[in-house]
This record gives structure tokens, sequence and C-alpha cells, in this order.
């Protein structure tokens, strides 16, 4: 398992990202913690060269030198040693590439997104190869993390109400990342029409069922929300398929639930064939939903 997940360098002056890692996980922890990063970044300047920032599940580390600084985002279970050793090995191979003019005159967030490369070839070879010189490299940096620490925050210490973290470094809160979804895809647009011909089934059904049972009886009322309930739920597996949503997973079931429920009452006014129809198009939407992929959208750079 990854130990180091992303990792980030910036300008310390200014907070601006110079390059980045192109990983991205869709757990909340890992949102929570690429956005804190970027405050983070905002303020290295008023921290000495390392640090940490710890989480439930993820921890940040930054190690900064000169006007570059290297950020980390780490499960909790990665050593301290590594994660400031690969920061270090990050540093050395970014100066090496880029001159100080370079740097300085920087003005676009990832300029030097082909860094990328390099970020993951570092990251790998931290995450899956152990050797004797990295074991020296560990021992090493563990020496001088004894001798001087580096400094600690704590990510579940910001307090909203004054705008402190850990009651000293002034935070504001950014507004949370943007999100767009992968492309379409042929199957998905399928999937969208036959919802929405289901959707319509079972509007026109439950409308026409309601106009009679006004005159008849008020013993259809089972029937009718077993046409418009599964209605309610194909228009919002579209939804859940063309936006984004928290929770998708539990949605999609909830909704397939509904439209297998729904249809299995509706026994005696469809047929079989009909029955497994809608079903069959639920699931196909649902697996649509649940395949297609979350795309983090920056809100300040055109990566």
């Amino acid at each position: 398992m990854s130990m180091i997940l992303f990792a980030c360098v910036v300008r310390v002056r200014d907070g601006l990202p110079l390059s980045a890692s192109t990983d991205f996980h869709h757990s909340q922890d890992f949102l929570d913690c690429r956005r804190r990063l970027k405050t983070l970044a905002l303020r290295l300047a008023r921290y000495p060269g390392r640090g940490s920032a710890e989480g439930h599940d993820l921890s940040l580390h930054f190690s900064s030198s000169g006007d570059v600084a290297c950020v980390a985002i780490c499960s909790r279970q990665c050593p301290a040693a590594m994660a400031f050793c690969f920061l270090e090995t990050l540093w050395w191979e970014f100066t090496a590439s880029y001159d100080t003019t370079c740097i300085g005159l920087a003005s676009r967030p990832y300029a030097f997104l082909e860094f990328d490369s390099i970020i993951q070839k570092v990251k790998w070879h931290f995450n899956y190869v152990k050797s004797s010189q990295l074991e020296s490299s560990f021992r090493k940096i563990q020496e001088e993390l004894e001798y001087q620490p580096p400094v600690r925050l704590t990510l579940e210490d910001t307090d909203v109400a004054n705008g402190m973290m850990n009651g000293h470094t002034q935070v504001h809160l950014e507004p949370a990342p943007n999100f767009r979804m992968e492309p379409v895809t042929a199957l998905g647009i399928l999937s969208l029409i036959l919802n929405i011909m289901c959707a319509a089934l079972n509007l026109i059904r439950g409308i026409h069922l309601v106009e009679h049972s006004l005159q008849i009886a008020q013993e259809e009322i089972g029937n009718i929300l077993a046409f418009l309930i599964p209605f309610v739920a194909c228009i919002f597996q579209c939804y859940l398929y063309l936006f984004y949503s928290p929770a998708r997973t539990v949605k999609v079931v909830l909704m397939l639930l509904c439209i297998c429920l729904g249809n299995m009452y509706l026994h005696g006014l469809r047929n079989l064939w009909q029955i497994l129809f809608h079903i069959g198009v639920a699931f196909l939407s649902s697996h649509q939903i649940l395949t297609r992929q979350l795309q983090e959208k920056q809100s300040d750079c055109g990566v």
C-alpha cells in the first residue's frame, strides 16, 4: 500500500504551486487534505524548514529551503523520517532541474508541470523500493528530527469560530474544491435515454391511474405510488450520472431498490418482460453512475 499519496512543489514567498503529482483520490479525507494543503502553502514563509500537520488518517509534511518548498500528503502509517527524506530528495531534484531565476519569474500555477514525471518516479521509489541506501538516509533524517523536531500542527484543531489553527496561525477557510465528472460515454448516453423513457412511462401510467382512481376507488393508491416513486428514482438516476453528488453509492443503491420494488409491486399491471426491461435499465444506469469517475477541476489554473 502506498504511504506517500501526493506531492506538490510550491514557491515559499507566495505559495504559488510550481508542480504537483497528478494523483487523485476520491476519499473525503484526501479532498480535505488537498484543500488544507493550499491554505498551508500560503503560510509556509511563517514556518521553519520542516513541519507536519496530522489528521485522522492522513498527514501533511512540508520541507522548505530557500524559495522552494515541497509538501506531501501521506498516510498516518508513513514514518516521518521517510516523508522528510522523500521531500528532501524531491527538493534536490527540482532545484537541480530549474534555476532560481526561472522559479522567481514563474507567474502562473503549475508552470513546471512536466516535473510530475520526476515526482512519480521518486514517489514510486520511496513507496515500493527498499534499499540499504534508503535505510541509511532514513536514519540520518531521523537523527536530524530528534535534534531539531519539525513544527507540529493538527488539522483537526481548526477553530472555525475565530479562524485560528492550533491557537497560533490564522486560517481563512477556502471554498470547497470544484469538481467535474469525466466525459459521458456512448453507453452512458444510452442509459440516460432509456432512463428518461422509463420515467416517462411511469409518469404517464401513474397520472392515468390517478385520474381513474379519483373516479372509481381509493384502493389504487399503492399502484399509483408504485408508478410515481420509480419515476422520481429514474429522474434522480439521471441527475446522479450527470452531476457529482456526495455518497453516490448509497443514493444509487436506494434508487435501484425503489425501482425494483416498485416494478415487482406492479406485477399485475405489467408483464414479466416489461418489468425486466425497467429493472435492467435501472441496473445499467446504476453501473454507469458508479463507473463514471470524478475529476478535480482546479479553480486557479488550467490543468
